[in-house]
Parts: structure tokens; C-alpha cells; sequence
């Protein structure tokens, strides 16, 4: 009889310690526990990482300026940093201000952004002779408009499908609409009667290598490109 009930109470010890390892601690899911609680995200979140005020940048930041060489040929598009350290440094001259520039000031001078700036000293840039095709220049080449049919361009079609030996060039690429990129598809022009609106050709000059890299241009700098930037 002794050994029955000893048995039961040690069965019963067993069993009491077994539950006990299976709690959890009481404030493992309690926010307001003390120094070890922690704030639970949902799996499909991320914990923020900054707050919208951090996070916001100023439009002028973002801005870029015209950068001309001596001799007033355009070479690119400078983020604001650049171009105001070019002034700052004297490198550089405001050519056309910007009215909606930002003014930066320091504790020995103001400076205004403008919109394009000229570098003192002539700078001599190695061209390549042909334009690099990029859609940005090509869009700007094709005025943003459908080669087939004169509507909004939104994407570039190959004239002569890659699949049917199409080159990736200037004289076989076009701006084109979503839908008349859909309808022709693999097809050639004469297969669906189509003509082209221009001739196909690689754009000249210095300015377009600026268009190749910047799609949407500040309109003050239009009177800097040349023909064709407008």
C-alpha cells in the first residue's frame, strides 16, 4: 500500500513539473512588462525604419542644373550639390536663374540656384561620333509621340521584330503607343499596311547626349540644346 501511494505522488510530481515547463512567461506577449517586453509587428509589416519627416526630402534636392562649357555647349545635368560648390569654388557662372531656386546661405555668403550654370575654363570632352540609343533620346527624338499613328508614346517597338532579324538601333527603333505596339506585335509594316510617319535616323549634335540621359528637361534649358530639344 506504502508503495502504491509513493508511486502516485511521484506521478503526480512528474506530471505538476511537465505543465509547469509548458507555460509561458507571463509577460512574454505583455507590452507593458517591463525592460523585456517588446513591440510585436505583424509578419507582413516591417518595423519602421524612419518617420515621414525624416524620410521627406526637399523638391530643390532633387533638382538638377544645366551645366555649359565655356563655349556654351551643353555638357550634362548636375544634381544642385554639384553645380552650387562649382560657384561656390568659382568654376562656374549662373547663366539663366531659376525663380523658384532655392537659396542656400552660409555664414559668409547667400546662394541662389539657378537653373543653368557655365563653366569658366573650356573643357575638352572626347565625343564619340554616334549617339548612344537610350530610350530617353529616343523618346525625345520621336517627341514623345507614336511613330505609327501620332498618339502619346509610352513604350519602344523594333520596326523589324528582333525575332524576324531586327537591329537594336536608331534606324530600327520607334516611340510607339501601348496599342499599336499590341496590334503589330511580330509582324512587319507591310504585312499590316502600315507606313512610317518620319524617317528613321540618328540624331546629330552635342545636346543629345545630354537627351539620352535626362528624359524630362526644365524648359529654360531649351534655349541651350539646339534644335530638336524642344
Amino acid at each position: 500500500m506504502t508503495h502504491r501511494s509513493s508511486a502516485r505522488a511521484e506521478h503526480a510530481r512528474a506530471d505538476h513539473a511537465r505543465k509547469h515547463r509548458q507555460l509561458e512567461p507571463t509577460d512574454a506577449h505583455n507590452p507593458a512588462s517591463g525592460a523585456n517586453s517588446r513591440q510585436v509587428y505583424p509578419e507582413t509589416s516591417s518595423p519602421p525604419l524612419l518617420s515621414a519627416d525624416e524620410s521627406a526630402v526637399p523638391g530643390w534636392v532633387k533638382r538638377r542644373v544645366l551645366l555649359l562649357n565655356a563655349t556654351y555647349e551643353p555638357l550634362t545635368a548636375v544634381p544642385v550639390r554639384r553645380a552650387v560648390v562649382l560657384l561656390v569654388c568659382e568654376k562656374a557662372d549662373p547663366v539663366h536663374e531659376d525663380p523658384e531656386g532655392a537659396v542656400l546661405h552660409s555664414a559668409e555668403r547667400t546662394v541662389t540656384v539657378p537653373s543653368v550654370i557655365r563653366l569658366r575654363n573650356y573643357v575638352r570632352v572626347p565625343y564619340r561620333a554616334r549617339i548612344p540609343m537610350t530610350r530617353a533620346a529616343l523618346m525625345h527624338r520621336d517627341r514623345f509621340r507614336c511613330a505609327y499613328c501620332g498618339g502619346k508614346a509610352e513604350t519602344i517597338d523594333h520596326v523589324v521584330p528582333r525575332s524576324r532579324g531586327g537591329d537594336h538601333s536608331w534606324e530600327n527603333c520607334v516611340a510607339s503607343c501601348a496599342s499599336c505596339n499590341h496590334r503589330k506585335a511580330d509582324k512587319l509594316l507591310s504585312e499590316l499596311g502600315w507606313t512610317m510617319r518620319a524617317n528613321l535616323v540618328p540624331p546629330k549634335g552635342p545636346h543629345w547626349r545630354l537627351l539620352a540621359t535626362t528624359k524630362e528637361l526644365d524648359p529654360s534649358w531649351l534655349r541651350y540644346l539646339g534644335e530638336g530639344a524642344a
